[in-house]
Order: structure tokens, then sequence, then C-alpha cells
């Protein structure tokens, strides 16, 4: 493992405080649900469901199961279930947004998005409807399967006039998102970044999935011998950041990130990406692997990325920290996965809770690295957490967070 670094330099030079969190995915509408059902290990919303897939088959998806807020008439050119379900948790934090907007003024707060779908599901709804009926129906436009829709929505909404762009780096997206909040707030261009994301289920992401066969018609097993793949799901998660330290301390310490680009869809075979990430962010964070307490996984279930995943994890921190991935709880939730579970992770953090279990299903693979996946009740003992995303393309981000005493 990493030599301990010496004690002068065990905290973030620039640590990002975390002001505010939120997010509804298949785990809860409100991060209080979530709390329950990740103490109870709970994939009630993990659904076996036809429809989806062009070929007829099934495949298990993660559903948000609350009611969505509507649009205001005013911003009906961005009515879209993604911008829907980015609403429904926007909403549980907009007091603090309002608050940081007061302080520093609209221009200073800066939006940083992350998506992989978009509005591509009202599309698909409104191309159906052309095909049907000879026209698209009325209020569709087709700017909202625009990346950056998520952005201007979210801009216009609160009425910022910051830096407003999105990001779309497949799986990692989110993740690089807070890279770049990062470089924001450290160039002293804004004070304040609302980083996060909202993906949608749609066809288009099922059927891809399916062609490259990594979906699952059964809830995701990460490291498990039998996995069969992953299970898409859908969210929305959102994070305040500024420069200034909140009371807790509660910050990302750190973030690194690779682009190995080894192939298109799959991992470098020896793991160098996710090292290079890996290492990169316990160096941002002038931190050592002793100084890990759990390592959520990127963990898909898929068999080339557990393989690889826990390759450089072992090759980092050998079996000594304890590691899960919540995809079985969410799905894979895909340019919002690094936001959601980097919510989960601070959840954990301020709450105090068991770390999620991973469950293995008919034994854990031979083949994997003897990671020590984590299978039984337990509290974090060293109080920060990595989180990783590891993407199409070698795009590869390792966030780390906890609490900074600078």
């Amino acid at each position: 493992m990493n030599k301990q670094p010496p004690e002068q330099h065990r905290q973030a030079t620039f640590p990002v405080y975390i002001h505010a969190t939120a997010m509804n995915s298949a785990l809860g509408g409100t991060l209080k649900i979530c709390q329950a059902q990740l103490a109870q290990n709970s994939n009630a919303n993990m659904c076996l469901e036809s429809g989806w897939l062009n070929d007829g088959s099934q495949t298990v998806v993660g559903k948000i199961a609350s009611a969505l807020p509507e649009i205001e008439d005013a911003l009906a050119h961005y009515n879209t279930r993604n911008n829907r379900i980015a609403l429904s948790a926007l909403l549980q934090i907009k007091p603090e947004i309002e608050k940081v907007i007061r302080r520093y003024g609209s221009e200073r707060v800066a939006v940083i998005m992350a998506s992989s779908t978009s509005g591509i599901s009202d599309g698909e709804l409104a191309l159906a409807a052309k095909l049907k009926n000879g026209e698209f129906p009325k209020g569709y436009c087709y700017q909202q399967q625009e990346i950056s829709n998520l952005g201007e929505f979210i801009a216009d909404y609160f009425k910022l006039d910051g830096p407003v762009y999105s990001i779309s780096t497949a799986c990692s997206s989110s993740g690089r998102a807070f890279i770049s909040a990062k470089r924001l707030l450290k160039s002293g261009l804004v004070d304040a970044v609302l980083v996060g994301g909202a993906d949608s289920l749609c066809k288009l992401t099922l059927n891809g999935f399916h062609g490259l066969a990594a979906l699952s018609d059964q809830i995701c097993h990460p490291f498990s011998d039998d996995r069969k793949g992953i299970n898409i799901g859908e969210a929305g998660a959102f994070m305040l950041l500024s420069r200034d330290k909140n009371s807790s301390g509660l910050a990302l310490l750190g973030a690194g990130d690779s682009s190995d680009a080894f192939h298109l869809s799959a991992p470098h075979p020896e793991g160098k990406g996710a090292i290079e990430a890996i290492h990169k962010a316990l160096n941002d964070a002038h931190l050592s692997a002793e100084d890990i307490g759990y390592i959520n996984a990127h963990g898909t279930a898929t068999k080339l990325n557990d393989q690889v995943e826990a390759q450089a994890i072992y090759s980092i921190f050998s079996d000594t920290v304890p590691v899960s991935s919540t995809k079985a709880l969410t799905g894979h939730t895909l340019g919002t996965a690094s936001v959601l579970e980097a919510v989960i992770s601070c959840l954990i953090l301020q709450q105090n809770l068991d770390l999620p279990i991973q469950t293995i299903h008919d034994g854990i693979d031979k083949n994997i690295k003897p990671i020590n996946l984590n299978d039984e009740k337990q509290k974090l003992k060293v109080k920060t957490i990595l989180s990783n995303s590891f993407a199409f393309g070698g795009n590869n981000i390792s966030l780390i967070f906890g609490y900074a005493h600078v």
C-alpha cells in the first residue's frame, strides 16, 4: 500500500465544502427515505419489466416511484421527464440555493450538470406520435434532447447568470462535473457551484446496452460468480459546493481522473486508468490508502468491469478497506451515477449509517482479486470515503469525501 504521508500533508490543500445534497432515485425520493432504504439494503424499486427492449426481452430497471413536480408554464419548453426528475431533487434544497444566490449574487453561482439521456425519452414519445399522427405533439422541441438542456433549465429556473455547462462522458459524467466545479472555485471565477445530474429511463439507452449483451434480467450482483450484467436506473442528484467552510466540515477532499482510451467500451485489462484516477484522488487530498474507510465501487456487475476494478482496488488497498457497490439498490444511473453515489457516500458520513452490504449471489467470482467485499453490518471506522466511476472510452473518475480541518 501507499506509504503514509507526513502529518503536515494529510489534509487537502483546497477542500470544496458541501453545503447541501439532494437526490431522487429508485432508492427513494428524499434523503430521509434513502437513509431508511439503505439501512434495510432495500431494492424495492428495482423492477423486472417488458416493453423497453425491441426484441421483447425483459430487463430489470431502477424506477423512481415518487410523483414528479410540474414545470411552470413560463418554462414549458423545458418540460421533459428528465428535467422534472431534476426538479424533484432540486426542490429539496431550494432554500439553500436561494440563500447562496442572495449571498454571492446570481452571476457568481455556476451550474455544472451531467447527463447521458437528457430528454431522449420525450423524444421517443414525440417520434412515435409523429409516426402515428403525422406531426410532433404540441410543446415538443428538439432542444429538449440536447445534453445542455438540463443545465440551461436549472439556470433559468433559479435565474442564474454564472457559467452554465453540461458534461457527458458516459458513466463518469457527473464525477467530471465535480472536477470542473473545483477548478472554477479554485480559479476564483465563482463563489459557489451547483453540481449534479439527471438521467431518465429511455429505450435508446436500454437497447444500446442490450446490443452489447450487458443487461441483466435479474437484480444485478456485482462481483458475484454468476453475475449477468447491469440494471439501468433513473435518478437526479445534486450538491451545492462552495469555497466557504460549512459548519460540519463535510467536503470533497480530492478528485482524480484519467482517460486511458484503451477501448470504446472495455476497461484496460490491467486497470491502469482506474489505478491512475485513484492515485490522483489520493494525492489531491494529500491522503494515503490507510486514510480511506470505505470504497463505493463502480461495481456494474459486468464481467470485465468487476474484475478490472477489483484488480485496481487490490493493487492500492489490498484487502484492508471495505468495498461494495450500491447499484443493486439504484440501478446504474449512467451520467448521474457518480453524483448519486457521492450523495449516498455523504449520507453515510453524516448519518453514521452502516456501510452498504455487498450481496453476493452464488459465490464470489474466483477470478477477481480478493478485495474486502463488505458482507456484514459495520460502521465507518475511518471517516473518509472513496467513490469510483469508470466509463466507456477509459473516462475514469475517483472522488474522496470526508471532513476537512484546514
